[in-house]
């Protein structure tokens, strides 16, 4: 698990609707995020920022890396602690600010996952373990601002 990882991402600009830059409305924000081997993913601005809001944006992709991260760290130590996720989902916030000093930043994420264990397990392991998935999780560790988390655990209907 040491040691360095490499990421190698190719984003191409697919908004040049003839005149390039020329003018600030007069080119697209489109854009496609590859990868080899992976499916490719359309991205665009914010809607707010002229993009696309049929394709996604990098606040998006920033917010769904937080807990798409902190899922996979918290399954994974459910997993070694004898906890059966039967079902998992989290409705996650992020909120951004603009200012004219530093232009936009995100001033926290709000991880909100809901779980759902196997009958007879411990919910109160259950819930704890986010606080461990947190700290281990790469992506919020490499960020700037607060990420929180707002568990929820239940046992199956």
């Amino acid at each position: 698990m040491k040691g360095e990882h490499r990421y190698a991402v190719k984003v191409t600009w697919e908004g040049n609707v003839g005149a390039g830059t020329e003018d600030y409305r007069a080119y697209g924000r489109q854009h496609r995020i590859s990868v080899p081997g992976k499916p490719d993913i359309p991205g665009s601005a914010d809607p707010a920022f002229r993009g696309d809001a049929g394709r996604w944006n990098p606040e998006d992709l920033l917010v769904a890396s937080l807990s798409a991260c902190h899922k996979l760290w918290y399954l994974h130590l459910c997993a070694t602690s004898g906890i059966s996720v039967l079902a998992y989902e989290d409705e996650a916030l992020g909120v951004m600010q603009e200012d004219a000093a530093r232009g936009g930043y995100f001033s926290g994420v709000t991880l909100r996952p809901v779980v759902t264990v196997r009958d007879g397990d411990d919910l109160a392991l259950a819930l704890t373990l986010h606080e461990q998935a947190h700290h281990l999780c790469f992506i919020a560790n490499s960020v700037n601002f607060p990420v929180s988390c707002e568990p929820q655990a239940r046992y199956a209907a």
